[in-house]
């Protein structure tokens, strides 16, 4: 079970909680707690809330008073999952500015199929010419390699980010950095190649790139 996962009691705790606090405006007493529970001392009140704190349904204010966390707390307002997107502008002719509230870009925007995709972090500069570098985080959809695409391979126990073609002669992955060699593999051994995942962009300090589709060679 996710550590942060609450167990039935302490949801039932917690959201005793939510409920009293909708209805009241204020938080429960320790006694009126104890008394919903059947909880025969206040200890046991404290372990429940002490609980919740260390999986993160609470935190603690600035005057060391128990609070619900924001993500927790139905009376804050959630903001979109994304960047923010705040209005208009123009790029022709100068007009006037159109501030407004206008959602947010999410990941879900950039890769439509992000419940197909995942990520791995590169371990090594044999990309770089692809701007991936070493320690990003490439991002890898499950779907077909087509000839020339940047993909995941898993071959003779070991992996490989490279761009792959096929042909007569074997499968050949291609780095995209001059300083490393192609790796060829033998027709006869094509079964024993797994693709890991198609290339479709990657993230790093700087920000999240989508692959444009295009190699340069």
């Amino acid at each position: 079970m996710d550590n942060n996962q609450l167990t039935r009691k302490q949801k039932q705790f917690f959201d005793y909680i939510i409920s009293y606090k909708k209805e009241h405006g204020i938080w429960p007493t320790y006694r009126e707690i104890a008394d919903e529970f059947d909880f025969r001392s206040p200890n046991s009140v404290t372990q429940n809330l002490q609980a919740l704190l260390k999986k993160g349904y609470l935190v603690k204010s600035d005057e060391n008073e128990y609070d619900l966390a924001p993500e927790h707390d139905p009376d804050m307002e959630s903001e979109p999952a994304g960047i923010p997107v705040r209005g208009l502008i123009a790029a022709g002719s100068l007009q006037e500015a159109v501030e407004a509230n206008l959602g947010a870009i999410t990941l879900e925007y950039l890769f439509p199929n992000l419940d197909r995709i995942f990520a791995l972090r590169v371990s090594g500069s044999s990309m770089k010419d692809a701007d991936i570098q070493d320690g990003d985080f490439v991002l890898l959809m499950d779907d077909d390699i087509k000839n020339g695409d940047i993909g995941a391979v898993l071959y003779n126990g070991e992996t490989s980010l490279k761009q792959i073609f096929y042909g007569k002669n074997g499968l050949q992955l291609k780095p995209a950095n001059k300083e490393y060699q192609n790796i060829i593999i033998e027709p006869d051994v094509f079964e024993e190649v797994r693709v890991l995942g198609k290339y479709v962009g990657h993230v790093n300090r700087s920000g999240i790139y989508k692959h444009s589709g295009k190699v340069r060679n």
